[in-house]
């Protein structure tokens, strides 16, 4: 047993010496040089070399040079070798320029059923902990221009800020600074055992929520060097980005590091079901105890650094990344996010939120017969009166009809219910405007998707990057309202409202449930699907169509 404590030791001493060597030698490499005195006396004016708290960076023009892309900039330590499972780090200053005219590696992850991702990166790895600013190339360092900072999706267990399909090229030609990053994913990002929170005065797991809030910070230091107003920050972002937004808006630590939230098709509060919710330290760090011990043959914090990161990812791809998932630590998070948004404790920003028409056939493939759905129905609510109320609802007379339902009722289940929870209970105390949307229209058929408002599809008219996905063929209603989208969305970020020349009315989400759809032609009304949200708040099952 000596031997062994003396070995672990010797390996943490080895990974934490390794680590700092590590992060050293990225600078190292990532950076030219110059010699000295040959930098020139007068004041830089290059457009693209900004100078931030770590040192110098270069960037590059993109987007038929109306965008100065920075990509690729450090906001944390490598969280490698003595620095897995340790919140974020300081960035070793270089000497010189660094070289931020490429994408650095994704973080490491399982591959996840999302085919659609696209990286523009060369790879992945746990050295992961890097960010991208894209400025509009008339912007000047003593601008304040609105920033958007975009958290990408993924269940929190894939993605990355080198997706192709919100790259920086467009929405920075409306006068905004785009901003995107990568955050540690699945057992990385989320681990919480009792060994590390002893490390760490009591507090385990959410190493991800971390990492965005030291991007934030990064941001409030360092974006007015881009031209960027640190006072003026809009967060969004799709799916487990727009769980981590509404999450976010419920910590401490984020306080004061944005002004604005945009949700896209997500939210933590999800009621009893939570997927993407809050579970209490002292049981996840017992769930994810025995995990380690089967899986990996220890729970010992110094034995699981030594490990390879192919080892860990291994183990963790027999275990649903869903599972690895934020934790009430007592530091990012003090309470759940439900108790935060009902007491009224959370951020008190204007929200823009909403979903996607088709979001279900994310687990629907094929047809469902009217028959097939009944007898579900049964399973799904064994009281006779929830079943009957369920039917009335989700109606299932023809088999076409019932696979309507089935996709409408999944659609809800998973996303719509938790997304239209989390405007429903900002707009009772966040004290702020709360806008909603619902993205409708549908889409031509391409590569991985087919005619369906499925979900992410907003994500390529958000960002004007239709032309990312493939093997689609645009029409001009595409073109169109990825424009106004852009319109809405950067607008929403300048002044927090959606609203500005030329776009349909977008109306306060307050009495009498106004929302915007978002279709060939935009239009407004009521609310017509309440009842199925509240149907779902009584209750909701675990099973899906």
């Amino acid at each position: 047993m000596t031997k062994t404590f003396a070995f672990l030791a010797s390996s943490l001493c080895a990974s934490f010496l390794l680590a700092t060597a590590w992060t050293q030698e990225t600078a190292k490499v990532a950076v030219t040089l110059h010699a000295a005195g040959s930098e020139p006396a007068a004041i830089n004016q290059n457009p693209l070399e900004v100078r931030i708290a770590a040192g110098k960076i270069r960037g590059k023009e993109i987007g038929a040079a109306k965008v100065h892309a920075f990509l690729g900039i450090p906001y944390a330590a490598p969280p490698i070798g003595a620095l897995r499972w340790v919140a974020p780090q300081p960035v070793a200053p270089w000497n010189g320029v660094l070289d931020a005219t490429a994408f650095q590696r994704h973080c490491a992850q399982n591959h996840d059923a999302s085919e659609d991702r696209q990286y523009s990166d060369s790879g992945e790895s746990e050295d992961c902990l890097y960010l991208n600013v894209y400025t509009p190339a008339t912007g000047h360092s003593g601008d304040r221009l609105p920033v958007m900072f975009w958290i990408h999706g993924g269940g929190y267990a894939g993605g990355a800020g080198s997706e192709l399909r919100h790259n920086g090229d467009f929405l920075p030609t409306r006068g905004v600074i785009l901003v995107t990053f990568n955050y540690r994913l699945g057992v990385f990002g989320f681990l919480a055992l009792n060994g590390l929170a002893a490390e760490a005065n009591g507090h385990a797991g959410n190493y991800a929520f971390l990492d965005m809030v030291q991007a934030l910070t990064w941001v409030r230091d360092n974006i007015a060097a881009f031209g960027g107003d640190p006072r003026n920050v809009t967060i969004f972002g799709e799916s487990a980005g727009a769980s981590a937004v509404c999450t976010l808006m419920a910590s401490p630590l984020a306080r004061g590091l944005f002004q604005k939230a945009i949700g896209e098709s997500g939210g933590a509060l999800v009621g009893t079901r939570r997927p993407l919710g809050q579970e209490l330290l002292p049981d996840i760090e017992v769930a994810n105890s025995a995990w380690a011990k089967e899986a990996l043959g220890t729970d010992d914090p110094a034995a699981l650094r030594i490990l390879p990161t192919a080892a860990l990812l291994e183990a963790a791809g027999g275990k649903s990344p869903m599972n690895f998932g934020p934790v009430v630590d007592g530091l990012f998070l003090t309470e759940t996010v439900a108790e935060s948004y009902a007491t009224g404790r959370q951020a008190h920003v204007p929200l823009m939120a909403g979903w996607n028409m088709d979001e279900g056939v994310l687990l629907v493939h094929g047809k469902v017969t009217a028959e097939e759905f009944k007898s579900k129905a049964a399973v799904l609510f064994p009281d006779p009166d929830r079943a009957t109320e369920f039917l009335r609802l989700y109606p299932a007379e023809t088999d076409n009809e019932a696979t309507r339902s089935a996709v409408d009722f999944d659609g809800d289940n998973l996303i719509a219910y938790g997304t239209w929870n989390w405007l429903e209970e900002h707009r009772k105390t966040g004290q702020s405007p709360v806008y909603r949307y619902h993205f409708e229209l549908i889409p031509p058929p391409s590569k991985y998707h087919g005619a369906e408002a499925f979900h992410s599809d907003e994500i390529e008219y958000v960002f004007g990057t239709l032309d990312t996905r493939p093997n689609s063929t645009w029409r001009p209603e595409d073109r169109k309202l990825s424009e106004q989208m852009m319109d809405y969305w950067t607008n929403f970020a300048k002044t927090g409202n959606p609203n500005g020349p030329g776009l349909p009315e977008w109306p306060v989400y307050e009495a009498g449930d106004p929302l915007i759809h978002f279709d060939a032609t935009i239009t407004v009304g009521t609310d017509t699907l309440r009842p199925r949200y509240e149907f779902l708040e009584k209750g909701r099952p675990t099973l899906h169509f």
